[in-house]
């Protein structure tokens, strides 16, 4: 009698132990299917190449176009990493690409491989608080400077919080968010 008691005790803690595994890993499968690794090949080489987690890049990609190549913004920004054409066309000159013509943005290796560049700009530009890039990134250049200019916020990201935009405050935020599940997820 003591020993079926046992079994069963035992057949109960596989079971639910069982269920648990197998609920945490369907868990896995959707959030992964919601934060995928689209482009890998192109992620990981031009992030790594520009000195950029990669599981930061897919971050920026999910918050900017969610993966669709076609995506155009209401401000006329292209493709996978939403690049304006006129940045594009800056960040394209220093890693040997020349956009002449906006179609080459839709191209996801070309879109990627110029919006790492130019994203690794930006922290260069701001001593590599990803935070303040990330600002940068979203609201332009010209912006952040003027919110650092004016205390708005500290060169180091630190208050991050107090971004005036909404719209990029909630982008950092976003990606913030984003970063830390696909670390999670990925690592």
């Amino acid at each position: 009698m003591k020993h079926k008691r046992k079994l069963i005790i035992f057949l109960v803690i596989f079971i639910i132990a069982f269920i648990l595994l197998y609920v945490f890993k369907v868990q896995d499968i959707i959030l992964k299917k919601i934060y995928p690794t689209t482009y890998a090949e192109y992620v990981y080489k031009y992030s790594e190449q520009n000195d950029i987690d990669p599981l930061l890049t897919f971050a920026i990609i999910k918050a900017e176009s969610n993966f669709n190549t076609n995506a155009i913004s209401s401000s006329g920004a292209i493709g996978l990493m939403q690049l304006m054409p006129s940045t594009a066309e800056e960040a394209g000159e220093k890693v040997g690409t020349d956009v002449v013509v906006k179609e080459i943005l839709y191209d996801p290796e070309e879109n990627i491989k110029i919006g790492t560049s130019y994203y690794k700009h930006l922290l260069e530009r701001y001593n590599d608080s990803f935070l303040v890039a990330l600002a940068a990134y979203n609201a332009g250049i010209g912006n952040v400077d003027k919110w650092i200019e004016q205390g708005i916020i500290k060169p180091d990201g630190s208050d991050i919080e107090n971004i005036p935009y909404k719209e990029t405050n909630n982008y950092v935020r976003k990606i913030v968010r984003d970063y830390e599940i696909y670390k999670n997820l990925y690592n």
